[in-house]
């Protein structure tokens, strides 16, 4: 049975615009008491420029327009920020231990980046250059993925701000759209769709040089 939630098409084929897909999304993440849970728990601890990002927030969308329960298919929690201070490894590694500390709940949950380094590890990681960054944002650009390309933050006011370069008909959608902004990203695209699509079978993946629809045994 179709999620009443799904949004697609309207009648004449216009896309519906974001500003809705934004209200669900920040409905849907408010309606999550384990995400709102550890949202307010990360503004307490103030990272500098930070976000959550990713996973847990596309997931928890096809989980809602696909009726299935909170978490379902979340390996873990991807929270990023921006500190071009101290670009270190030791730096970061203290700001891990600390998150770990404070928030013994999530322990082995959360995944933490500081953004202002990535550059400098990447290419010998994923054998590809990746842009030096100036604020957390920017990061989503290079991602994977269009789906991959959100995050979002609970602000002192108790909004949720979400950031989407790419936007988010693609998350609402269902839809797999490689972002090819970093080339290197191409040999991890079809591992990543597979996966997807064993715990969202629902999913329209599209091949990374065409973009047309393909079945992801055939990636």
């Amino acid at each position: 049975m179709e999620s009443p939630f799904l949004v697609s098409k309207s009648s004449d084929d216009t896309p519906l615009d974001d500003e809705t897909r934004k209200v669900l999304l920040a409905r849907f993440i408010r309606e999550d008491d384990e995400l709102m849970d550890l949202l307010r728990s990360l503004r307490k601890l103030a990272l500098p420029d930070w976000r959550l990002v990713s996973g847990a927030i596309y997931q928890t969308v096809w989980n809602r327009l696909t009726s299935r329960p909170a978490g379902h298919g979340i390996k873990d929690y991807d929270v990023a920020y921006f500190d071009a201070a101290d670009r270190s490894f030791e730096a970061e590694d203290a700001v891990i231990r600390w998150l770990e500390e404070s928030l013994p709940q999530w322990r082995g949950r959360i995944e933490v980046r500081n953004q202002a380094r990535v550059h400098l590890w990447y290419p010998e990681r994923f054998g590809g250059p990746y842009p030096e960054l100036k604020n957390t944002d920017e990061s989503l650009q290079n991602y994977m993925c269009t789906t991959h390309a959100v995050a979002v933050r609970l602000e002192p006011d108790d909004q949720i701000s979400i950031a989407a370069p790419y936007g988010l008909a693609d998350i609402f959608s269902l839809t797999i759209r490689p972002c090819r902004k970093l080339p290197s990203n191409r040999r991890h695209y079809a591992e990543k769709a597979r996966r997807m699509v064993g715990l969202w079978p629902e999913l329209k993946v599209l091949d990374w040089d065409t973009e047309e629809p393909v079945r992801p045994e055939y990636l």
